[in-house]
């Protein structure tokens, strides 16, 4: 009788030990799944926010750094940075460093409209507190929005998770974008 235990207990342990890898694999996919979520609401819910700041009638009328602040407090726990607040959003090529995330502060993003147009007669892209200036670089030219105008908040986020195996099938990240338009308030 205890051989046939002892020989249990063997099996049992090479059961375990096959077992074991593939529900490690499932449990730390789990745990990138949970935080890709959990970034994804983040940014959402602060992308909200700086719309609320960036659309809201006040003195002074708020400017770039006003609704980047705002957006950036609501962002617990992520690094929020950004090249150029006004834009433009996609520039092939480029992404923002791991874990990292952009945030832009344009007109709404529309595919009716061709660039040569966009660029001819720039929409209003800019909280209402924020002067007027022209293209700098890459960047795009800021112009104030006023009489309710449209202001799209953008977050482009660099996601990486923490599982080599995940990252294998994600080529290394995970481009999350959350965005809200809201109309301006003056």
């Amino acid at each position: 009788m205890k051989r046939y235990l002892r020989s249990q207990r063997s099996q049992s342990m090479t059961e375990f030990a096959l077992i074991a890898p593939i529900l490690f694999l499932f449990i730390f996919v789990m745990v990138d799944f949970g935080r890709g979520i959990y970034y994804y609401v983040t940014i959402q819910q602060a992308v909200h926010e700086g719309a609320r700041v960036a659309v809201r009638w006040s003195y002074p009328l708020p400017a770039d750094a006003t609704v980047e602040q705002a957006v950036q407090q609501h962002a617990i726990a992520t690094f929020l940075a950004n090249p150029c607040r006004n834009g433009p959003i996609y520039v092939p090529g480029q992404v923002p460093p791991a874990n990292e995330g952009w945030i832009f502060i344009t007109q709404p993003q529309s595919s009716s409209q061709p660039l040569s147009a966009i660029q001819a007669n720039p929409p209003p892209n800019a909280p209402g507190g924020e002067p007027q200036s022209g293209q700098a670089g890459n960047c795009s030219a800021i112009n104030p929005a006023s009489q309710n105008a449209a202001l799209q908040i953008t977050v482009r986020y660099n996601f990486v998770p923490l599982t080599p195996f995940v990252r294998q099938f994600t080529a290394n990240s995970i481009i999350l974008t959350a965005y809200t338009v809201y109309r301006t308030e003056y």
